[in-house]
């Protein structure tokens, strides 16, 4: 059963991604993304909705720069699931009027028990990092991504090819992590829990 919904689904994007041209600058394009960075194994180059076919290398930097800020987020979103799962919390109240945050639920679930002015503070915070921090400020990156803005953090020490294989972990590593967040999020509004290895095992998150 299994098998036979993700044949559909992915049916299903073949049938949305663009029909092939006979242009030979538009496979010329395609052919050159072949060799990006994430075209690896066991998949290789896979664009079946045909996000780059025929488009430049604008483009495609322009999609890695959005696929590798969305996987960065997913990771921490991941990595703080985690962490509050296991009970982990700030030492207080999240507001004046005694809620503490020991009394927060975890996942999707915390948002209700975050004030409206706690919110207001997140998408404040969301939106000064988005507009002044996570970004390439200097424009000197050398890659997609690249958001170091004058500090090394050691990266220079790396060969090209230690560069390479970092850069490819963190693409892989933000894609399981969009994955793994998506999968907790609809696990917890199906059934109320969002690590089903927990509750096969015996050992329910509630």
């Amino acid at each position: 059963m299994k098998i036979a919904v993700l044949a559909s689904l992915i049916a299903s994007a073949a049938a949305f991604a663009p029909a092939k041209t006979a242009s030979q600058s538009s496979s010329a394009m395609s052919m050159s993304f072949e060799n990006e960075l994430g075209a690896q194994a066991p998949l290789g180059f896979w664009d079946p909705l045909g996000y780059v076919q025929g488009q430049d290398q604008e483009r495609f930097d322009r999609l890695r720069y959005v696929e590798l800020k969305h996987g960065r987020i997913a990771m921490l979103a991941v990595a703080g699931h985690l962490h509050t799962s296991a009970g982990n919390r700030l030492a207080g109240d999240i507001d004046y009027s005694g809620h503490s945050f020991a009394d927060m639920k975890v996942g999707i679930a915390g948002l209700s028990d975050i004030p409206t002015n706690g919110l207001l503070q997140i998408f404040a915070f969301i939106g000064f990092l988005e507009i002044f921090v996570m970004k390439d400020v200097k424009g000197n990156g050398e890659f997609p991504g690249d958001f170091r803005n004058g500090f090394g953090f050691g990266w220079d020490k790396y060969s090209e090819e230690e560069k390479t294989q970092k850069r490819a972990i963190e693409l892989n590593n933000g894609r399981a992590a969009q994955m793994g967040i998506l999968g907790l999020m609809f696990h917890e509004q199906m059934t109320g829990e969002p690590y089903m290895i927990n509750a096969f095992l015996g050992y329910p998150s509630h």
